[in-house]
């Protein structure tokens, strides 16, 4: 269903009402307003001081990363990355919020990883904090009656699941209990938030911190709290097998902004808003009775150019020597994941298994691996089966000079793994559903510009709306994986060479600090957009009783209406005052309905 209102609604002859001929004068002039440049406006930002609004799709990404350092950024995860220097990559969420840390000064919260250390009083918080660069990190320890439900349960085994879209594995098992843990530690990290009240914003990241934001407006934090998903969001068919998925919908409406990979995970996501909470969107902008939530698409991305510097430097290194040397005439493919079901690591083995079997001895495969979650069953027989399929591989195929798979279970360095990746010619990305995924964008940062890899990446990762350029395969096609490697390992060089230049373009300009910097400057614009009372949300067209099209004169009267910036309890204008009677209480009976409906399903203050 299309979640989108019509801006145009019906005929204007259809619309004679002079006074709803004002309230859409309002919504136009509304919608004008969200789309035009926003650096050309300005208002007011403490006693007396004046801050520059700017737009993600406008300004000067090198400004705007300048604003993001002179904000007080407070970041929340549910772990924290030790951000110790040359240690083994920890993932793409570390990986993007450590140099944000460290060069903004920000201060990032999260949980030590280590709940044992906390078996007492859910209520007493204890945090140690690290410094690091500019910035610091905090690490709260937090009680493991509440972390197994929460982490294990909910977070992982319920959620996860479902927002890579895999209906089947989602657990239902105690899934009341793991929801009220999975609210318990939301509300032990608010708690521990309150004494950085006074920073300037909130960052919130991923899945388990979905009720955070409403957690916080529980608290009186009235910063602008921004949240960005990590991971795909699913259609709304498979969202709703989520026990309370309506509740954790409802419960996002508290952020100002909200923040996705792709374009089709903020659609289903707004489509998901409309199925559970009956609300529609305009323009990515979601009205709820907890204020304005913004919905908008931020790419993840790398910083390429340190990591091209990182790949020209490991040509020194011991580890990637002894790999070179290891082979004996053939090609070099390279895998890097978790140990999870999302990454289709069974069928990738099946998939060199077709291949040793086409070609033997050409190739083989550096499958970096680590296991993960291993408290979850469904994760220890995953990654049993994947150790048994490596096993029988190499059983069948290899010979005295040739093993097919090379299985390492240990993390290594950004500096060593950007060596790995330069050694392969092939990088074999295959996600059955990921966020974004930013191996492949490593793998092609660390190419030789002279003699570049070709990645095969999995149509259905988020980096595949980005990199055209690479091999898109179906990660469950198992003949079609072994044909794109095949086709990467006979590529000519030229083609290699054209397809390289593309993906690196694109890597530059939807770098990480590209990344961060627009999500910090449209979390600084949601403090014009989002504080927009209840009481308000009619007079600037976002009802459903906004189904027609002005004439200019109307829409110029309304123009002072909606220029000027909007408080939580502005007084009413003469022009508000002429339009109330018809938008407080005599407007469609459907509409009346509709709004009960709603006003049912949220909660009254953000």
């Amino acid at each position: 269903m299309d979640t989108n209102i019509n801006p145009l609604g019906p005929n204007r002859a259809e619309t004679s009402h002079p006074m709803m001929e004002e309230q859409w004068a309002q919504q136009a002039i509304f919608e004008r307003h969200l789309s035009e440049p926003q650096q050309s406006r300005r208002r007011q930002a403490g006693a007396g001081s004046s801050r520059r609004i700017l737009s993600a799709d406008q300004a000067d990404p090198t400004d705007m990363a300048t604003q993001g350092r002179h904000m007080n950024l407070v970041l929340v995860s549910n772990r924290v990355a030790d951000g110790k220097p040359n240690e083994p990559a920890t993932g793409g969420l570390a990986a993007a919020l450590l140099p944000v840390v460290e060069d903004s000064g920000a201060v990032w919260m999260g949980s030590s990883g280590d709940p044992s250390q906390n078996s007492g009083d859910p209520s007493q918080n204890k945090a140690s904090v690290h410094e690091l660069g500019n910035g610091a990190l905090v690490k709260l320890e937090l009680p493991e009656a509440e972390y197994a439900g929460y982490y294990d349960g909910f977070a992982n085994s319920t959620l996860w699941p479902a927002l890579h879209s895999l209906s089947e594995r989602i657990s239902v098992s105690n899934s009341d209990r793991n929801y009220e843990s999975y609210h318990t530690i939301n509300e032990i990290m608010a708690n521990a938030l309150l004494k950085f009240g006074d920073r300037d914003a909130f960052w919130v990241h991923d899945y388990q911190l979905l009720v955070l934001g409403a957690k916080l407006r529980e608290k009186a934090i009235d910063r602008p709290i921004g949240f960005f998903l990590h991971t795909p969001w699913p259609e709304s068919d498979v969202w709703q097998r989520v026990p309370h998925h309506d509740e954790l919908i409802e419960s996002m409406m508290a952020y100002d902004l909200l923040g996705f990979h792709t374009e089709r995970d903020c659609r289903n996501f707004l489509d998901c808003v409309h199925s559970d909470l009956g609300l529609r969107s305009m323009d990515g902008v979601v009205a709820s009775n907890r204020g304005l939530t913004r919905c908008k698409v931020f790419p993840i991305g790398i910083d390429a150019d340190q990591f091209a510097r990182y790949a020209a430097a490991s040509t020194s290194d011991s580890k990637v020597a002894s790999l070179r040397s290891g082979l004996n005439g053939e090609k070099l493919a390279v895998g890097v994941d978790r140990l999870d079901y999302t990454k289709g690591l069974h069928e990738r083995i099946e998939a060199f298994d077709q291949l040793c079997t086409e070609r033997p001895g050409s190739i083989s495969l550096l499958q970096v691996a680590t296991p993960t979650r291993a408290k979850i069953e469904m994760y220890r027989k995953y990654r049993d089966r994947f150790v048994e399929l490596v096993e029988d591989v190499n059983a069948r195929h290899a010979t005295d000079d040739w093993i097919p798979i090379r299985h390492q279970n240990e993390g290594v360095s950004q500096k060593v793994l950007a060596g790995l990746y330069r050694a392969a010619h092939v990088a074999v990305v295959t996600p059955i559903r990921d966020g974004m995924n930013l191996v492949v964008k490593e793998y092609v940062a660390a190419q030789d510009p002279n003699d570049p890899g070709v990645p095969v990446l999995s149509k259905y990762a988020g980096a595949a709306e980005e990199l055209k350029e690479a091999l898109l395969v179906d990660p469950k096609d198992i003949s079609g994986i072994k044909r794109a490697i095949l086709e990467a390992m006979e590529m000519p060089l030229a083609e290699r060479r054209t397809r390289w230049k593309a993906m690196m373009k694109t890597l530059r300009e939807n770098s990480l600090q590209n990344w961060s910097a627009n999500f910090v400057g449209e979390l600084e614009n949601s403090r014009f957009v989002a504080r927009v009372p209840p009481n308000r949300l009619g007079y600037i067209g976002l009802g459903r009783t906004a189904e027609a099209q002005f004439p200019s004169e109307v829409l110029e009267r309304a123009r002072d209406v909606l220029m000027r910036p909007l408080s939580r309890t502005p007084p009413p204008t003469a022009f508000e005052q002429s339009t109330s009677s018809y938008l407080g209480g005599q407007s469609d009976p459907a509409d009346s309905e509709y709004d009960a409906e709603a006003s049912s399903r949220a909660s009254p203050t953000r």
